[in-house]
């Protein structure tokens, strides 16, 4: 059965170069992903994750983001709300060295001091925010918390990833003769299966639903994606029918 990943945190990092917090973002996501919680957090790209890098868009649909920003303009937080969802939590490293009491940042490709004690309080908040999100349910199916909040964190991998290998499965399908690659269907697919739902146009109605959660179906086109989610359905309950 095809399933998702094991959950892990985002962090998409602001990509601006003009001002030192912005290298403070990306110093302080890497002291992240490589050393402080790398079993638990996977970078997403901010230039591919704007020019629609699927992998990335798809990871932050189903599993927790932190968007971490340099100033108030946000643009990493408001990348993601734009293309995926609300990020599950953000930091603004303006904030972080105010709330710190630290000296401005200073320096692009080389920080000076206070850039570099910028980095290091950006980075463990970062982390105690990671600590945070696992310690919740998140419901990839619906992008959103569960209310309870006490799960125990699934383990994960020992090295950090990029969102864009994250394994989320995506299964084609020909719309009006243009092939679309729909995120999440094959196991939506086994969901709906192993509720007992039949190949239905009712359950074709509800298939479709699930599937703009994640991803653009447009209004013009609902009805044929229905009669082709419909189809698509009863050819996999077919082909997992046992044989007799």
């Amino acid at each position: 059965m095809p399933k998702l990943p094991e959950k892990k945190v985002g962090i998409v990092a602001c990509s601006g170069e003009e001002l030192a917090e912005g290298t403070v973002t990306r110093l302080a996501a890497l002291r992240v992903l490589e050393e402080l919680r790398p079993r638990d957090t996977v970078t997403i790209c901010l230039p591919l994750f704007l020019a629609g890098g699927e992998g990335d868009r798809a990871f932050a649909r189903f599993y927790p983001t932190i968007a971490v920003d340099g100033c108030e303009l946000r643009c990493a937080a408001r990348a993601t709300e734009k293309y995926s969802g609300k990020p599950a939590a953000s930091i603004v490293v303006t904030d972080v060295v105010n709330e710190a009491g630290l000296d401005q940042p200073q320096g692009q490709r080389r920080l000076n001091e206070a850039g570099l004690q910028a980095v290091e309080a950006t980075a463990h908040h970062m982390a105690f925010m990671v600590d945070d999100l696992l310690g919740k349910r998140w419901s990839r199916r619906q992008g959103t918390f569960l209310e309870e909040e006490t799960a125990k964190a699934e383990d994960s991998s020992k090295t950090a990833t990029c969102a864009c290998g994250s394994g989320i499965p995506i299964q084609s399908v020909a719309i009006n003769g243009q092939e679309v690659a729909l995120i999440a269907l094959p196991v939506l697919f086994e969901q709906f299966q192993e509720a007992g739902k039949p190949p239905t146009a009712e359950t074709a109605g509800a298939l479709v639903d699930q599937v703009k959660i994640y991803n653009q179906v447009p209004e013009d086109l609902e009805a044929v994606y229905l009669e082709v989610l419909q189809q698509e359905y009863s050819d996999f309950c077919t082909e997992k029918e046992p044989v007799i």
